[in-house]
């Protein structure tokens, strides 16, 4: 059954120390049990550790690794006749993001030892430089896309 109308979405406001939207939502991604501030300290820390390990603008590796990390292509599951395809389909930019931001926390809070800061800022500057957990999850969604291109004639 399809929805009557799509809800609209929510205006997020910018945070306060970069002035960037993308960054406000990826602090809300990395929250836990309601915990804000605590997760805008860890984001906070892992980009100055970014800052002062590799003397680079961390906004500037932060849009890099979501732009490596960010899938264009995935499968979803389309029934036809009795039989579920994988059918591939590009990603709109909103669900890149949610994806890339998803796969980045994950692999950050995979790595071992150390603060949640340390591997986020870790994670993050592997992400840009196209290495890391995270990258190897989109290669992944890639390769299931480009193996299941047989089924793209199934596209809603």
């Amino acid at each position: 059954m399809a929805r009557r109308r799509k809800p609209e979405k929510r205006q997020i406001s910018p945070d306060p120390r970069y002035d960037s939207v993308e960054v406000q939502m990826f602090i809300n991604r990395v929250m836990r049990g309601g915990k804000k501030s605590t997760a805008a300290r860890q984001v906070y820390g892992a980009f100055e550790l970014i800052e002062q390990q590799k003397k680079q603008n961390p906004l500037e590796v932060f849009t890099t690794a979501f732009k490596n990390v960010g899938p264009q292509m995935e499968v979803r599951p389309r029934r036809v006749g009795g039989a579920t395809y994988q059918v591939p389909m590009e990603v709109n930019p909103d669900r890149q993001f949610a994806l890339a931001s998803r796969w980045i926390i994950a692999s950050a809070r995979g790595r071992g030892g150390r603060s949640f800061a340390e591997k986020l800022a870790a994670e993050l500057s592997e992400a840009a430089t196209g290495q890391g957990a995270s990258v190897r999850k989109k290669d992944e969604t890639h390769k299931m896309a480009e193996a299941n291109r047989a089924f793209s004639h199934y596209r809603v």
